[in-house]
């Protein structure tokens, strides 16, 4: 007879009776994932996923240490904690040493961990069944992929706190291809249980924009009036926020570092009626409305689990209101704390419409879909390099005429929010590049670049 599989609680109370350091944090994440894969208009794949995560931080003197690892049972959970206890008596002092967090306790925390499965899926695979029909009878090829995770974080420490977060998160993509495999165009975006995503719809945008790709267009690399969707603008945001640290900015790293000295809080870095901001309880971006860390690094502490998030503006009005930092440096740079919070919303003034009303007054422009390998070239001044993906197209008096090719493009996302003519609506988006693995829970909005930057064609399909 097997014995029963401890609850997440139970983990976190035997590494905390265990621990034989001064202090310990321990972090046990249960989740649950299904997902499906399909490619030539068939599912090629589908499975689901259930694993349990746990961190134990040891803190011994002025010194910690942290070991992770995969334990669903008590001997397992002994042995991370042996391993964290023994490196934090060897552990050199700690910069960012503070106070542990006390005190807190969810009200949820006796909850069992929350769960998905493959029925999460179940009107999507039907419509999209429907779909390869139709897309098999027009010549037409769908691949894609969709993700439906349900992870639940239990947080417990030596100094009393007890909290838990359920977090659902789900992605979808889809690439349509011609028959001859000489165009693409993609659609994707984020949910929290799919009850909101219509694969027929996503089947006949795909129809539309391989339409579009009827005419090809060769341009040359150059400056072009182009509106980038809400997609891509979260492509730019996305890593922007995480390169917005106040520890950098304090040692003279980085845009917002003030000349001689200081961070540039107060002031007017990009145009007035720009709003960059975080919030847990931003529906339908709702995360963990505390901090659960396994590490340390510039812009979190393992000294800080369990502090409360809350909305946090980062640029309000254009001005700089925060960067991502600990108590530590929020100590330091004599500002309010603001950790990292796990969404992003950008928001301008007056802005109205999508990204084809904004195409609707571009005389001569491009369209673009995604961006893809986005890589930072000079942090001083946030300047990105990357590629263009699954669609740029030509338009002309407001219409759009045909696709072009590919570029690699050289921007900054802080001049972009600088230089834009015009802005759409915010709503909920997904980064290509950073949201299907690292960031999905996004909100932006479709903006308009008067002088957008391609600095070399690319070959890429």
């Amino acid at each position: 007879m097997h014995p029963a599989t401890p609850d997440p609680q139970q983990l976190v109370e035997h590494a905390l009776a265990t621990s034989t350091s001064d202090d310990c944090v321990v972090l046990v994440s249960d989740s649950t994932s299904a997902n499906l894969r399909w490619a030539n208009n068939t599912l090629t794949t589908n499975g689901v996923m259930r694993g349990t995560d746990v961190t134990v931080v040891s803190f011994r003197g002025a010194g910690n240490a942290s070991v992770s690892g995969s334990a669903a049972s008590l001997a397992q959970v002994t042995a991370l904690v042996e391993a964290a206890d023994r490196a934090a008596a060897d552990a050199t002092a700690a910069e960012d040493r503070a106070d542990l967090v006390a005190g807190q306790v969810s009200d949820d925390w006796d909850d069992l961990p929350g769960e998905t499965s493959i029925a999460v899926f179940d009107d999507f695979a039907r419509q999209l069944g429907e779909a390869f029909g139709q897309a098999e009878a027009a010549d037409r090829l769908l691949y894609g992929f969709v993700f439906h995770e349900v992870s639940t974080t239990y947080l417990g420490s030596s100094t009393g706190l007890r909290l838990r977060h359920e977090q659902p998160t789900g992605h979808y993509g889809v690439t349509g291809k011609d028959g001859a495999l000489t165009t693409s165009a993609w659609v994707g975006g984020a949910t929290r249980d799919f009850a909101d995503v219509d694969a027929t719809a996503l089947a006949d945008e795909l129809a539309r924009r391989l339409g579009w790709a009827a005419r090809r267009v060769d341009l040359p690399a150059g400056r072009y009036d182009t509106v980038l969707p809400p997609s891509a603008v979260s492509d730019l945001m996305v890593d922007a926020y995480w390169h917005s640290l106040a520890r950098h900015a304090a040692d003279g790293r980085g845009p917002f570092a003030r000349p001689g000295g200081g961070v540039r809080f107060g002031e007017q870095v990009v145009r007035p009626g720009v709003h960059l901001l975080s919030d847990p309880a931003q529906a339908p971006l709702q995360c963990a409305p505390f901090v659960a860390t396994a590490g340390s690094s510039a812009g979190s502490s393992v000294y800080d689990n369990g502090l409360p998030v809350s909305r946090t503006s980062w640029l309000d009005d254009g001005r700089l209101a925060a960067l991502i930092q600990t108590r530590r440096t929020a100590a330091e740079t004599g500002v309010p704390v603001t950790p990292e919070v796990d969404n992003l919303v950008l928001r301008v003034d007056g802005g109205a419409g999508s990204d084809l009303d904004l195409v609707g007054d571009l005389d001569d422009g491009l369209l673009l879909t995604c961006l893809w390998y986005i890589r930072e070239v000079d942090e001083q001044s946030m300047l990105l390099t990357g590629l263009t993906r699954d669609g740029v197209y030509r338009v002309e008096g407001g219409e759009i005429t045909g696709a072009v090719n590919n570029f690699r493009f050289n921007e900054s996302p802080l001049d972009l929010l600088r230089r834009f003519s015009h802005a759409g609506e915010t709503v909920p988006s997904l980064s290509r590049e950073w949201g299907e693995d690292y960031f999905s829970r996004t909100a932006t909005p479709a903006l308009r670049v008067p002088d957008f930057n391609m600095s070399s064609v690319s070959q890429a399909l």
